[in-house]
C-alpha cells in the first residue's frame, strides 16, 4: 500500500492479524500488543507513516522501518504492568486496509479479547498474550514495542536524502518544518566546525535570526545552575484535566544544571517550542518500562504529561523529524496552574408591568 498521513484506514480482523504472526505473535519482528485486539474492524486516519523511528533503547539515532504506520493511537499498559508511558503504537500496513472515509465496515467489530485458542497459522491469541514479558534475573522484564524497538528495525544514517523526501512526499512534515530543521542543522554543522570562534556568538545570532522570523530559540543553551546548588522543586499535585501554563524558556533554564537535567529528569531541546504555552495536563507519570531492560521503574517524583506535547524531533541529533511523537515528561516546577474563568450566567431581570399594561 501507499499510504499517507490523512489516509482512512480500518484495522483488519482478529483472525486476518493473527495470520500474519509467527508463534511469539510477531511480524518481522514487530510485536502485535494484546490492546491493538480492540481495534480490530474500526477505522482511524494516519497520524504519520512510520517509515523511520529513533532508537531510544541504544541511541543508535534513526531507524528504518519498512511498512511501518501510527495511527493516533497509543499503549494503555495494561498488558505490561500498567506502564504509563503512553508510547505510539507502531502498525505494520499489512495489518491495515485503506477506507474511503471513517466508518466502520458493518459487522466487522472486534470480539471481545480472550485465552480461546484462535487457529491462524501457527500463532494463536493466547500466544499474543504470553509474549508480553520474560523472566530475566528474576524479575519481570516486559516485551513491549518500545523495548524491541532494534529488533524490528535497522540502521538509518541521517545523511541518506531519501528519508527526507519520505517525510514530506508521505504528509508527516511540511516544508516549514523542513526549513527550520534545515536552518538548525546548518548553524550546528558551522558552529561545531568553527567553535573556539563562533559557540557564544554564534548562539547570539540564531536566537536573533529566530526572533525576527518568530521562529524558535536556539534549544540547547546551558542550564544555569552551578555545582553543588539544590534543584528547586515544587508540588502543584497536578492532576489530568488542570489548565497549565509551561514557564518561559529562560525560566526553565533557572531550575537545571549543566546537563539541563532536575533531578534526574531531562529538559530536551524538543520541549523548548512549548514554553510559554497553556495545555491542559493528561497525565501523571510515577512508573513506566525502562526499554534497555524491559524493567518496571518507578519515579520519586510523578513527571506530568500534557495534552498534544510531544517530541516533534527538529533538534534531535541523527534522527530528524520522527514520527515516533513521545510525550514529553514535565515537571512541575516548570509549570503553572491557571484558574479557568468561567462563564458566569447573567441574571435575567424581569420588568413589573403595571396593572394598565396587563
Amino acid at each position: 500500500m501507499t499510504l499517507r498521513a490523512g489516509d482512512w484506514v480500518q484495522v483488519r480482523s482478529k483472525q486476518e492479524i493473527l495470520a500474519t504472526l509467527d508463534r511469539s505473535g510477531r511480524l518481522e519482528d514487530l510485536p502485535f500488543m494484546p490492546q491493538m485486539f480492540k481495534y480490530c474492524g474500526r477505522s482511524f486516519k494516519i497520524f504519520k507513516v512510520a517509515h523511520k523511528t529513533c532508537d531510544t533503547v541504544n541511541g543508535t539515532g534513526g531507524r528504518w522501518l519498512p511498512g511501518g504506520i501510527h495511527l493516533d493511537l497509543r499503549c494503555d499498559g495494561q498488558a505490561y504492568g500498567g506502564c504509563q508511558a503512553a508510547c505510539l503504537i507502531f502498525w505494520k500496513d499489512a495489518w491495515l486496509k485503506p477506507v474511503s472515509d471513517g466508518s466502520d465496515i458493518p459487522g466487522s467489530a472486534p470480539a471481545p479479547l480472550s485465552r480461546a485458542a484462535t487457529p491462524a497459522h501457527g500463532c494463536l491469541e493466547s500466544d499474543v498474550l504470553q509474549a508480553t514479558s520474560i523472566e530475566s534475573d528474576g524479575e519481570e522484564a516486559y516485551q513491549c514495542q518500545a523495548v524491541r524497538l532494534p529488533y524490528f528495525t535497522r540502521l538509518l544514517p541521517w545523511w541518506r536524502l531519501d528519508q527526507y523526501v519520505a517525510d514530506y512526499v508521505s504528509g508527516n512534515v511540511g516544508l516549514r518544518k523542513i526549513f527550520d530543521g534545515l536552518v538548525y542543522s546548518v548553524y550546528c554543522k558551522v558552529t561545531r566546525a568553527y567553535k573556539p570562534t563562533l559557540g557564544r556568538p554564534g548562539r547570539w545570532l540564531y536566537d536573533w535570526f529566530q526572533t525576527r522570523r518568530g521562529g524558535t530559540l536556539y534549544p540547547r543553551h546551558r542550564g544555569r545552575l552551578r555545582p553543588g546548588d539544590v534543584a528547586p522543586i515544587v508540588n502543584l499535585n497536578l492532576q489530568p484535566g488542570e489548565l497549565v501554563r509551561i514557564k518561559s524558556y529562560e525560566e526553565i533554564l533557572s531550575t537545571v544544571n549543566f546537563e539541563n537535567t532536575n533531578r534526574g529528569l531531562f529538559f530536551d531541546g524538543e520541549m523548548v517550542p512549548y514554553c510559554g504555552g497553556t495545555y491542559r495536563v493528561q497525565a501523571r507519570v510515577a512508573k513506566f518500562i525502562d526499554e534497555k531492560t524491559g524493567k518496571m521503574k518507578y519515579m520519586k517524583t510523578p513527571a506530568i504529561i500534557l495534552a498534544d506535547v510531544w517530541c516533534g524531533s527538529c533538534y534531535s541529533n541523527k534522527r530528524m523529524f520522527c514520527p515516533r511523537a513521545i510525550y514529553s515528561w514535565w515537571r512541575e516546577i516548570w509549570l503553572e496552574r491557571v484558574e479557568e474563568v468561567r462563564d458566569i450566567p447573567q441574571k435575567t431581570t424581569v420588568m413589573e408591568q403595571s396593572p394598565a399594561e396587563l
